[in-house]
C-alpha cells in the first residue's frame, strides 16, 4: 500500500496538527514505517523510541486527545507518559488510551516527596487515567539533594513507592530529575529501574550536564529515558512561551531538530520525550521514516552550536 506523508503547512515550516488534519490521514491511514523500539534496562520490555508526552494533552479537547494517541499508537508508538502536573492531562489520556492500555507501557509520576501525598496521588492518577496500575512510576523532577534526602527518609515517599511494587500497583519503579547531584544521590540509594532525565546537545557539550549522570546509570543498566533533546536554551526575562506546555525554547530549524535528535538517540537510551506540543512531537515522528545514525559532520555542527548556546540546564 502506498504510504501517505504526514501533512505538512508550508506557511508554519513544520506539521500543523489539528483534528481535521488528523482526521485527513483517513481510516486506512497505514504507514510503510513503525517507530522502532528499544529495550528499557534490565526489564526487557520494549519502548518505541519516541514517547508519547501527555502534557501535549493538557487544556485540549477529548477528541483532540483520542484522535492523538489513536494515530501515535497506529505509528507503533506504545510509550506514554504522563503526571498529575500536567494539567487535565491525566483526564484527557485515561479515556483516550483506554483501548490500547493493554498493548502500551505506561508511566506515570509523583511530585509529592512524602508518604501520605504520594499516596493519595497514586490513587488518584490510576483512577483518571482508568487502570490499575502502570509500568513505570517515577519520583517527578528531584532538583535538589534536600528532596532525594526526603523521599528516603521515613515517612517519604518511597516507602509508598516499595509497598506499590509489592502490591502490584506499580511494576517498576523510576525519578526523573532536573538535577545532576540528585540523580547521582537517587541512583546511590536505590536501584532504580530508569530514569527519565535531560540528555540534550547543549547540556552535554557546554553545561556539563549529563555526562555523569549518563555514565552511572549505564553502569548500573539502569533504563535510561530522555527528556529535552529538541530543546534550544532558555526563555529570557520577559519573553513569552513559544507554546502553552513548553517553559523553554525549542529547536525551530527542522535540520537542526532533527540532528539533535538523532544526537541523543546515539547514545544508549531507550527512548525520547519530545516537547509538549503536539507539532513537535509528530515531527519526531515524521523523523523515524528513513532514521539514520548520526554522521561525524552533523555532530560537528551541534558542537559548535552548542559554543554558541546556553543550555537550559548547567551543573556547576
Amino acid at each position: 500500500m502506498k504510504r501517505r506523508k504526514f501533512i505538512r503547512n508550508s506557511a508554519m515550516g513544520t506539521l500543523a496538527l489539528t483534528i481535521p488534519v488528523i482526521r485527513s490521514f483517513g481510516s486506512n491511514f497505514s504507514p510503510s514505517y513503525e517507530i522502532p523500539k528499544r529495550v528499557l534496562g534490565k526489564t526487557g520490555e520494549k519502548l518505541s523510541v519516541i514517547g508519547f508526552g501527555g502534557i501535549m494533552l493538557n487544556d485540549n479537547p477529548q477528541d483532540f486527545a483520542n484522535e492523538l494517541v489513536a494515530k501515535s499508537y497506529e505509528l507503533g508508538v506504545n510509550y506514554y507518559d504522563v503526571a498529575p502536573s500536567y494539567g487535565n492531562a491525566e483526564e484527557r489520556l485515561g479515556p483516550a488510551l483506554k483501548p490500547y492500555r493493554n498493548n502500551c507501557f505506561l508511566a506515570c509520576k509523583t511530585g509529592k516527596r512524602d508518604a501520605e501525598g504520594a499516596q493519595q496521588e497514586l490513587e488518584n492518577s490510576l483512577r483518571l487515567m482508568q487502570t490499575d496500575h502502570f509500568d513505570l512510576y517515577q519520583l517527578h523532577a528531584l532538583s535538589s539533594v534536600e528532596q532525594v534526602e526526603q523521599v528516603f527518609a521515613p515517612g517519604g515517599a518511597m516507602e509508598v513507592f516499595e509497598k506499590a511494587k509489592k502490591d502490584g500497583k506499580v511494576k517498576y519503579l523510576g525519578f526523573s530529575a532536573h538535577s545532576v547531584d540528585a540523580a547521582m544521590l537517587a541512583m546511590k540509594n536505590y536501584a532504580f529501574d530508569s530514569i527519565l532525565f535531560p540528555i540534550n546537545f547543549a547540556c552535554w557539550n557546554a553545561g556539563d550536564f549529563g555526562p555523569q549522570v549518563y555514565a552511572e546509570a549505564e553502569k548500573q543498566g539502569m533504563g535510561i529515558l530522555a527528556l529535552k533533546a529538541m530543546a534550544l536554551t532558555r526563555l529570557k526575562d520577559g519573553e513569552q512561551k513559544f507554546y502553552k506546555n513548553v517553559w523553554y525554547k525549542p529547536i525551530l530549524d527542522e535540520e537542526i531538530m532533527k540532528m539533535a535528535l538523532k544526537y541523543t538517540l546515539s547514545k544508549n537510551i531507550t527512548a525520547a520525550v519530545p516537547p509538549g506540543k503536539n507539532t513537535l512531537f509528530l515531527k519526531a515522528l515524521e523523523f523515524m521514516d528513513g532514521f539514520g545514525e548520526i554522521t561525524a559532520e552533523e555532530t560537528q555542527k551541534l558542537t559548535e552550536l552548542s559554543q554558541v548556546t546556553e543550555p537550559i540546564f548547567m551543573h556547576a
